[in-house]
């Protein structure tokens, strides 16, 4: 199956110039913990929940914080006419809980999470890219070192 048969369509942008504040206010409107980063019709980043809480909160930075500050400018994403279980694979190695979603002329067409993922694949792929992607360490770990 084609990740564009289950990825979320429905994708609210950011502008890094936004602050954090206003991040959360629409990651809460439209409950997700994510949100892509826009700017001149590009994708330039992307922001979690986790990363307001401990780049942001966790290191005493204001509400006022402007997005570019405390977002991931490395912008890893799948294609949506990739394989479902090629892309579970892909987000286990990379542990990534969340992928932006591009045709193939690099324009964001959605988002597909591991929730995505769960429902439409057999429970043995989900469950391996759980375990993976929860694993200690890796690339994006935010530990507080």
């Amino acid at each position: 199956m084609k990740i564009s048969k289950c990825m979320t369509r429905d994708v609210q942008l950011a502008n890094p110039t936004q602050t954090i504040q206003e991040a959360a206010k629409m990651m809460a409107e439209i409950d997700a913990g994510v949100l892509p980063i826009g700017q001149d019709d590009r994708l330039v980043g992307m922001i979690t929940d986790r990363d307001i809480a401990i780049r942001a909160v966790a290191q005493g930075k204001s509400p006022d914080t402007l997005i570019r500050e405390v977002m991931s400018s490395e912008v890893l994403y799948c294609f949506d006419d990739q394989e479902l279980e090629d892309v579970a694979r892909n987000m286990a190695d990379i542990k990534v809980r969340r992928l932006p979603v591009l045709n193939r002329n690099k324009h964001l067409v959605g988002i597909v999470s591991l929730a995505d993922l769960s429902r439409k694949q057999e429970p043995a792929v989900t469950a391996k890219a759980v375990s993976n992607i929860t694993k200690p360490g890796g690339k994006h770990s935010q530990a507080t070192a």
